[in-house]
């Protein structure tokens, strides 16, 4: 049985694959998925690895928070000044451009997928939630979106019995009403409070709820160098159709942050990849919810904007019910 975890909307999915599939393919002289020589990725439920590795991946998921709300805070400062189309633009084609550079010499390797019509919607997928992110982020603190897309995981549990045949189970249900109740205390329905950028945002989780749902699909198949090779390359190619229709101008400051933009995206996947290489997903993904600490700072240093009383609370309210799915899920897999 194939999981996967993923609590960012930027956050690209890891799939761990079942111990007996491990043993299989081990025997065989095989390799597990990935393309760089490691242990095998541990599956939930394991319950020890040596301390050295457990805090590296910690270590690794914490970076993984830092570069994506680098990512977030630079497309929301590039947005004042480009398009929308233009700074999505930006983002993909220069993390294309880098992962080529640095996967040039097993590239021949990395383009082939098992399933490319899987991939291209998986990818698409994340240009949609990207998309909307950034459409939103432009009118809300940076607390306030990264809390609001954190109910992503609420969405992968409703969609996965429905699309997977996935069982729910009363925990992971009472941690989908505790994450929409925590959502509902940040946007508020009717207060005024932005409600269409809201809107946007809850868009962004759920393309990247089935952004998660289709990489679970394609895990089994391809590894997660392919995924992230398709998923620049698609984002690339569907922003440069659209950027002519809206380009401005940039100064050599605008391509300098379009490159760092880039250049944030590709070492906070690679932060991920490592960190569920070197530790087991319950043990690492609750660190991922650092990203709500770094909002805040970047939002305060970089936009002079503090989060309300309001957004806090409702953020603990989502963590809180991410932690319990976390949990229920986790029993699960001991379970199985």
């Amino acid at each position: 049985m194939l999981k996967c975890q993923c609590f960012s909307p930027f956050t690209q999915v890891l799939v761990l694959v079942s111990p007996d599939d491990q043993a299989k393919r081990l025997r065989s002289g095989g390799r597990l998925g990935l393309s760089m020589t490691t242990k095998p990725v541990p599956n939930a439920a394991s319950s020890w690895r040596p301390a050295s590795i457990l805090n590296s991946g910690i270590f690794w998921m914490l970076v993984t928070a830092f570069f994506f709300v680098c990512v977030h805070a630079t497309g929301k400062f590039l947005l004042t000044r480009y398009p929308l189309v233009q700074v999505v633009w930006g983002r993909y084609v220069f993390h294309l451009v880098l992962a080529l550079i640095i996967l040039a010499p097993k590239l021949a390797t990395v383009v082939r997928s098992g399933n490319l019509k899987l991939q291209l919607l998986r990818s698409g997928f994340m240009l949609g939630a990207t998309t909307f992110y950034f459409a939103g982020v432009q009118f809300l603190p940076l607390t306030e979106a990264n809390a609001i897309n954190f109910v992503t995981p609420v969405l992968v549990v409703i969609l996965a019995q429905p699309i997977l045949g996935e069982p729910v189970g009363f925990k992971r249900w009472i941690g989908v009403a505790v994450g929409f109740t925590g959502a509902m205390i940040i946007i508020r329905p009717g207060s005024g409070l932005i409600d269409i950028a809201a809107g946007l945002m809850l868009l962004s989780a759920f393309c990247n709820a089935c952004y998660q749902l289709s990489t679970r699909k394609i895990g089994g198949i391809d590894g997660p160098l392919t995924t992230l090779f398709y998923t620049a390359l698609v984002g690339s190619i569907g922003a440069s159709l659209a950027v002519p229709f809206v380009w401005e101008p940039m100064d050599l400051g605008g391509w300098a942050l379009m490159l760092l933009i880039g250049a944030f995206a590709l070492i906070g996947h690679f932060a991920l990849i490592n960190a569920f290489r070197l530790a087991a997903a319950p043990t690492i993904a609750p660190f991922g919810y650092t990203i709500l600490i770094w909002s805040a700072a970047f939002g305060y240093v970089v936009f002079g904007q503090l989060p309300d009383l309001w957004t806090v609370f409702g953020a603990i309210v989502i963590v809180m019910g991410g932690i319990i799915i976390l949990r229920a899920q986790t029993g699960q897999g001991a379970k199985s």
